[in-house]
């Protein structure tokens, strides 16, 4: 056995055949026949890069809310790739907390945000937030829809609990900085995305909003 085998986890071998294949649909069968979602999660600790993202991308397949905080994490990562697969996978796995019922209902509650059916969005997100009201991802959807409405108190108020409920909610920081521009409040505006861009410092588009803030502020020329 070759000294990457014996120092690499097997999950680095279903990555590089992934890459090599393409063959989205084996590399998924393979790990989760291997890994349990908390060893992916400790794998996005591992000292080599390509190992974490082999664990990034799996989760986003593989993972579900338990997931978040590594996930979270992994945002930071030294490494740019890893840093855009957790950002994709965990964009994933607020879909899915981990209950089937509630699994399928976000989905379809997402499939509504998708086709900018805001009306309905609001109405079923409501309607769900009576049973499963520490459901971050549901207040966000909802604050989304009301910001589509132009209802921006409404909008902030449900990004603020979903952040509440999911410190990593990087989304929910920067739909509550739009929402607060809108309402003219520059200070809360550039608190939010000044949270969004700490929990995710990939957002380069909230780093523009920042400065061009600042600019208006009068705090940078």
């Amino acid at each position: 056995m070759s000294q990457k085998h014996r120092i690499l986890p097997k999950l680095i071998d279903f990555y590089d055949d992934y890459l090599d294949d393409g063959d989205v649909e084996r590399f998924v069968a393979r790990t989760a026949e291997v890994y349990l979602q908390g060893t992916l999660c400790r794998l996005l600790k591992h000292s080599q890069p390509r190992v974490r993202r082999a664990a990034a991308l799996a989760l986003g397949f593989l993972g579900d809310y338990r997931a978040n905080p590594a996930l979270g994490e992994a945002l930071k990562d030294p490494d740019r790739p890893v840093r855009l697969l957790a950002e994709e996978a965990i964009r994933s796995v607020w879909l899915r907390p981990g209950v089937p019922s509630l699994d399928r209902e976000l989905r379809f509650l997402n499939r509504l945000a998708s086709a900018r059916l805001y009306s309905k969005v609001v109405e079923k997100a409501t309607e769900l937030l009576t049973t499963a009201s520490n459901i971050p991802e549901v207040y966000y959807l909802r604050g989304s829809a009301f910001f589509a409405q132009e209802k921006y108190e409404e909008a902030v108020r449900d990004h603020h609990m979903a952040l509440e409920l999911n410190p990593y909610h990087f989304l929910a920081a920067t739909g509550m900085g739009y929402a607060l521009l809108k309402l003219r409040n520059l200070r809360g505006a550039l608190d939010a995305f000044r949270r969004a861009l700490k929990i995710n410092p990939n957002l380069e588009g909230v780093r523009l909003e920042i400065h061009r803030i600042r600019r208006l502020l009068g705090e940078v020329s």
